[in-house]
């Protein structure tokens, strides 16, 4: 009818060619609003914009990538997916990564030190990903190529579970800081005399554990030996044979820090078998916050560690300077994001006055 607004027609899907006929422009344009191109007048924009809600159009993931000549896919690459940390950091990285749009792309490495990644890179550079989440945490010497890496690689890159750089991108725990919580409640118990099994020192968290025992410990003004002390490789095991180690060779022990949760349940078992009363004789924490700690008898206090976190904040990290570049903005510089621990109190260091459960975040140092 002469007079009044044209009708626009919806198709059962609707193309870009109808918005941009609907709105009066090329397609060209409806691609650049579409990709929120600066070079758009307020005006063009929001007709197209209302156009492109009238009519329900949604481009395809293919259309977009042709468009941008971007694939929409980021590459991870982890290993160990039996584990628990690497499994909830998985997690989080899939997760947000399909609320943002992005689709992903899986290699797993062999081993956790594996050192030839050439091929690795080679093959996501040749599927177009638009950038890499290198999730493998850092053992041995795993990261001794991050630094030789060409500075024109062609996509971005961030980094899980290694040490802080100023010359990449990380996302980590802060290891340390979680160890010095632990033992500064332990040391609040009134514990004086506290071991540790720490995990493998060939992975950086392990080390990182260790050392927040050492130091929240010497900065209390407690003598640390090599007595006090014994490496374990992370399985329950490994900590029945580390916790016999250690009560031998530090016989005034009444406490321990123990590198990880599955260590921390056979020193509980150890605990059991030799009439040692937790907490009474043998105050106990671990470290991830496992499930099955709140069901250890008696319950396991233990570091938690927000793994899906990690994997969520490296996916908003890598698209942020993936969207940074598109836009032609200055590059994002390198940046290290180590997330705080919280301390889960449970009953296997809580004397029977304070039983209960709570969380402690730790702050300052």
């Amino acid at each position: 009818m002469t007079g009044t607004n044209p009708v626009h027609h919806r198709s059962a899907r609707p193309t870009i060619k109808e918005v941009a006929s609907a709105a009066g422009v090329s397609t060209q344009t409806v691609s650049r609003v579409i990709n929120e191109r600066p070079d758009v007048s307020p005006e063009t924009r929001k007709r197209v914009q209302d156009i492109i809600d009238e009519l329900g159009y949604q481009p395809s993931a293919l259309a977009r990538s042709l468009i941008r000549q971007r694939s929409y896919t980021l590459g991870v690459v982890t290993s160990g997916l039996r584990f628990i940390g690497p499994s909830r950091t998985l997690g989080g990285i899939t997760s947000t990564a399909d609320e943002l749009g992005y689709s992903l792309l899986l290699k797993e490495q062999p081993r956790f030190d594996a050192n030839d990644v050439t091929p690795t890179f080679q093959k996501l550079l040749a599927r177009h990903v638009d950038g890499i989440i290198w999730a493998v945490p850092e053992v041995g010497e795993n990261r001794s190529w991050v630094d030789h890496l060409p500075l024109d690689l062609e996509v971005p890159v961030v980094y899980l579970t290694m040490h802080p750089s100023k010359t990449v991108s990380v996302v980590s725990i802060d290891n340390c800081k979680g160890a010095r919580l632990a033992v500064a409640h332990l040391l609040e118990q009134g514990y004086r005399h506290i071991g540790h099994i720490s995990g493998p020192l060939d992975w950086w968290e392990a080390r990182e554990r260790l050392a927040g025992w050492k130091d929240t410990l010497g900065e209390a003004g407690y003598k640390v030996r090599d007595t006090h002390w014994v490496e374990g490789n992370w399985g329950s095991a490994s900590g029945a044979q580390a916790i016999r180690t250690l009560h031998d060779q530090y016989p005034e022990m009444d406490a321990v820090f123990v590198g990880n949760d599955q260590m921390a349940l056979s020193v509980l078992q150890f605990a059991c078998r030799t009439g040692l009363r937790v907490p009474e004789d043998l105050g106990i924490v671990g470290f991830d916050n496992i499930p099955e700690a709140a069901f250890f008898w008696p319950p396991l206090t233990t570091v938690n560690q927000d793994q899906y976190a990690v994997g969520k904040m490296a996916v908003e990290q890598i698209i942020r300077i993936i969207e940074t570049a598109w836009q032609g903005e200055e590059p994002t510089k390198p940046e290290t994001t180590l997330l705080a621990p919280a301390l889960v109190i449970r009953q296997s260091s809580l004397l029977p006055r304070e039983l209960g459960e709570k969380e402690v975040s730790l702050k300052g140092d």
